[in-house]
């Protein structure tokens, strides 16, 4: 199984760790700070070993990670691992950003039903079943967001299930959710958001989340002197 440390760090972004499995041109490593595309979240992007990674993908509780061709790589070869951090912090907010918008229309609406959702390192996306102009929402939604990263509050990540890697978020007061995902470590990260509405179907509404412009001093508890705060 491979341990996937980009939960206990989000903010990492090298590791230096071994290749357990080799199949041709897919791998397998003992560690990993390299999300796999999961529950919409899109894969990290970066190299094993100088190789530049062309899917990251889940395998039961291992990670496969595919490069290519004439890699060289055995089981056993010592590599490292270095992820884009500019696109991993733009996930991630995006990320938190998409599921803080998903809580508020949950709240705003009950009873709607949430149909498809994907977030990518330039915009996130939520559909839902509903037969209203869910526009009308974005008001209220708005004003909480605001009051949520004005709070500044700690979004706590932890297993509901360690065996079957089972996790959530939580922020205090607001809400829970079970999630697999990379997450900041506060609301307030998130730096702001912008909503457009689409309509993509009789009965479907879309809403699409992108990041406003970022501001650096929001993220000024950043511990390792190696990441910087990434522009949008």
């Amino acid at each position: 199984m491979t341990l996937k440390l980009f939960w206990q760090d989000p903010y990492r972004t090298t590791l230096d760790t071994k290749v357990v499995a080799v199949d041709n041109d897919r791998i397998r490593l003992a560690e990993t700070i390299f999300f796999a595309f999961s529950g919409g979240q899109e894969s990290d992007a970066g190299t094993v070993a100088g190789h530049p990674v062309l899917s990251a993908e889940k395998d039961g509780l291992d990670i496969v990670y595919t490069l290519a061709p004439g890699h060289g790589l055995q089981v056993g070869s010592e590599v490292e691992i270095v992820i884009d951090w500019e696109r991993r912090y733009r996930l991630m907010r995006l990320h938190f950003a998409a599921e803080m918008v998903l809580q508020l229309v949950y709240q705003l609406r009950p009873g709607i039903e949430r149909i498809g959702a994907h977030i990518s390192a330039d915009k996130a996306r939520i559909d839902f079943a509903d037969e209203n102009n869910i526009a009308v929402l974005f008001p209220q939604i708005e004003a909480e967001v605001a009051a949520l990263l004005s709070a500044d509050l700690p979004i706590v990540t932890a297993f509901t299930d360690e065996a079957a890697q089972r996790r959530y978020w939580e922020v205090a007061g607001f809400a829970r959710m079970a999630c697999g995902g990379t997450h900041p470590r506060s609301t307030a990260e998130i730096g702001g958001l912008k909503l457009k509405r689409k309509n993509t179907g009789k009965g479907k509404e879309r809403i699409e989340i992108s990041l406003q412009v970022y501001a650096p001093e929001a993220v000024a508890a950043i511990s390792s002197p190696s990441i910087t705060p990434a522009s949008p």
